[in-house]
């Protein structure tokens, strides 16, 4: 197996050549100029081989940790969070270079990841998981399916007002979902009783349910409620 970790690991003051190298003798690498040759290739690192890490670019970095991953010929790659802070052209070419990997070299990868979109366009199948456990498992498209119906997403003066007063409603990025299969009944009904309860609605769209619906269907909650609750616990020491 090889493994990409979420925090950076390779050695700065060493060539990114002369870390692929020290990983190509620890894992006995046969044939290790041709080896190292063809996953600088591959990550589009030839002409920057030679070059200290430490005057990489996170996208660089990243790429490089790729190739070292890739170094042994392991027939399972694990990623996590491979664009963890990445600017999105980066994350993009990464993206690429991750596709490249599936369709040409045959190697089963298994990523984590926070964001939906990124699931999306690398994924064959999803398990979203919630406290450690598995909750659900499926295509994107098998899983966007068992939310049945479309969203309904408005912009209001007073979100979580909206969110108390309307059954099932959540909070999104300070707009208001909800589900519905039945988007011409439920929201002329809704529209009336924010206008009754003097709630103002700017913004009204119907879109088709994302991966990120369905996240927040089976969790109740977005995945950075998540990550501010675990920053809290620590700030706290638990």
């Amino acid at each position: 197996i090889g493994i990409v970790f979420q925090d950076p690991s390779l050695d700065d003051r060493l060539t990114g050549r002369e870390n692929l190298e020290v990983h190509a003798a620890l894992y006995g690498v046969k044939d290790r100029k041709k080896r190292i040759k063809e996953v600088l290739e591959l990550v589009d690192l030839v002409d920057k081989s030679d070059m200290l890490v430490k005057t990489y670019s996170g996208g660089m970095k990243r790429r490089l940790e790729i190739a070292r991953g890739l170094i042994h010929h392991p027939e399972i790659l694990f990623l996590d969070e491979p664009t963890l802070g990445l600017d999105p052209q980066t994350r993009s070419r990464i993206w690429e270079y991750i596709k490249s990997l599936a369709e040409n070299e045959g190697i089963t990868i298994v990523l984590t990841t926070h964001y939906m979109d990124e699931a999306e366009n690398l994924c064959d199948r999803i398990a979203i998981m919630d406290y450690g456990k598995i909750i659900a498992l499926g295509t994107p498209e098998h899983l966007k399916r068992s939310l049945k119906g479309e969203s309904i997403v408005l912009k209001v003066s007073h979100a979580e007002k909206a969110k108390a007063i309307l059954n099932k409603a959540k909070v999104v990025d300070g707009r208001i979902v909800l589900y519905t299969k039945n988007v011409d009944k439920e929201l002329p009904r809704i529209l009336y009783k924010l206008k009754r309860n003097r709630i103002d609605v700017y913004e009204a769209s119907i879109r088709r349910p994302t991966l990120n619906d369905v996240f927040l269907s089976l969790t109740g909650r977005e995945i950075r409620e998540e990550e501010n609750e675990k920053s809290r616990l620590m700030r706290r020491g638990f």
